[in-house]
């Protein structure tokens, strides 16, 4: 082949490889990526944790409004499928790995007579198993008694917790009564600032030369003086 022919065919490869380099620079200048500002898609954040938000409770809630619409059939049910591996219902029976529930309710912590309760349940010794009781109880054993033996997790849906609290109470020849639903436990009443326990409580310091109130010593007439004339009666108060 002749000198002259292969020089062209070099020549012709790199004339068109600048000018596929310079067809490129020239595509660059003139087309410029443009980001766009906001994305096509919008991702929300997961909540940083421990963050604001609706606080769980943090224990049961009330028990005694839901007692008088309770379901028994529904609460031997559940009591039937997942309490049955550890007690029995029926009257006089034998205790399981927990104690018999039959007179459960209203009857004492250790109701069953010989039964072999775990020092967490000792200390419930005499109380009764009121219904308040039970839902903090079946609520959550372990919160309830620390220490217990039942290795029950806990019921935590109220209907549910007040259904078996209604079968546990017809488990009973009387049977304890209901609870009215409107029912309020209002917490005692704190005494007045300042108030006296009682007739002797001690009064505060007044100011030298003020009067004593009537019946505090030393609240008679000076000595060598006759007695002040007693007060006049209260006006009778407006009908």
């Amino acid at each position: 082949m002749d000198s002259m022919e292969v020089n062209k065919g070099i020549a012709a490869i790199l004339i068109a490889g600048i000018l596929f380099f310079l067809t490129g620079l020239i595509g660059d200048s003139l087309v410029r990526e443009r980001l766009p500002e906001k994305p096509a898609l919008a991702i929300a954040a997961a909540p940083a944790a421990g963050g604001g938000g609706e606080a769980k409770p943090a224990g049961p809630g009330p028990i005694e409004p839901l007692l008088a619409s309770a379901n028994v059939q529904d609460g031997e049910q559940y009591a039937k499928k997942v309490c049955v591996a550890c007690h029995t219902f029926n009257k006089g029976g034998k205790p399981g790995v927990g104690p018999n529930l039959y007179g459960v309710v209203g009857g004492p912590h250790d109701h069953e007579e010989g039964f072999n309760y775990s020092p967490a349940m000792q200390k419930f010794k005499g109380q009764p198993w009121t219904f308040d009781a039970l839902n903090q109880w079946l609520y959550k054993p372990s919160a309830y008694a620390q220490g217990t033996r039942m290795s029950f997790a806990g019921i935590t849906s109220d209907k549910q917790r007040a259904d078996v609290i209604a079968y546990l109470r017809s488990l009973s020849d009387s049977p304890v009564p209901l609870p009215s639903p409107q029912e309020a436990k209002a917490p005692a009443a704190a005494p007045a600032p300042g108030a006296a326990a009682g007739t002797g409580a001690p009064q505060p310091n007044a100011p030298e030369g003020s009067p004593k109130p009537a019946g505090a010593p030393g609240s008679g007439p000076p000595a060598g003086g006759s007695a002040s004339a007693p007060a006049a009666p209260p006006a009778a108060p407006k009908q």
